[in-house]
């Protein structure tokens, strides 16, 4: 089946760069997971309203272990099934860049939750380097502002609270219809808008393929459910034979099919 498909639209969560040694989120060991008290620090409004909170993000941003992490072999096997002219586009959850730093073109990512490596002022919408906020931290700032406008910064993510950007998602609704096989890989596909996409791509008709260490919600209606470690998993895929079916690919998403459908 996998061999199969030729365009392979792909979820990715915090799984994924496990491996890396940044820690997932709601696994048996995850960050919220161990520490319930730490998911405040990625609510919009406790953000917004409490400055211990934002202390603590800030210096929570510090150590962030992303930070000396570096791509594994499962960011590696979407690179390879990009080179293989397959992939069609990574939708991800994640905020560390590991896809990009893996090697794909940043036109290939759509990143549903936005990035840690940059800041955005909540007040003016300026935006600058992360690493420039942490210096300032470094240096004593707490809680350093926004130096345009004064106001309070954050890492240009989504926040519980926060709608996700309307462009990028649009993206992504168009990547789920317009391919034939739907890998989510290492997400617990528990959080929305982004978990909608695999539904969406199996009623249009894709393949859908789900390899996470947790079962799913969407487990049931997937064509296939892989277990075990994603850096294992992933580049097994990548390597599966390619089946040449000869055959015009025809997606929902691509609106010159439409009338061959």
């Amino acid at each position: 089946m996998f061999g199969a498909a030729r365009r392979i639209t792909a979820l990715t969560g915090a799984g994924v760069s496990t491996a890396s040694g940044i820690p997932d989120f709601r696994g048996p060991n995850g960050v919220w997971t161990r520490d319930p008290r730490a998911a405040r620090l990625s609510d919009i409004d406790s953000y917004l309203a409490d400055e211990d909170v934002r202390v603590h993000a800030w210096r929570a941003r510090a150590e962030n272990p992303a930070w000396h992490a570096e791509p594994n072999a499962a960011h590696q096997a979407f690179v390879d099934l990009d080179a293989a002219g397959r992939l069609g586009a990574v939708l991800t959850q994640n905020i560390d860049e590991l896809h990009q730093r893996a090697g794909l073109a940043r036109d290939r990512v759509l990143e549903l939750h936005g990035t840690m490596r940059r800041t955005v002022c909540v007040h003016c919408g300026g935006t600058g380097a992360m690493t420039d906020a942490l210096r300032r931290v470094a240096e004593g700032e707490q809680d350093p502002d926004c130096r345009a406008c004064g106001g309070i910064l954050k890492s240009a993510t989504v926040y519980f609270g926060q709608a996700l950007d309307p462009d990028v998602l649009r993206e992504a609704r168009r990547a789920s219809l317009d391919c034939d096989l739907f890998l989510a890989a290492g997400t617990s596909l528990t959080v929305h808008p982004a978990a909608a996409f695999v539904e969406l791509a199996a009623k249009a008709g894709a393949k859908l393929v789900i390899c996470n260490a947790e079962p799913t919600p969407y487990d049931e209606i997937a064509d296939a459910v892989l277990r075990g470690p994603l850096d294992e998993v992933l580049p097994d895929l990548a390597r599966a034979p390619v089946v040449e079916l000869g055959e015009r690919l025809r997606t929902w998403g691509d609106p010159s099919t439409w009338d061959h459908m």
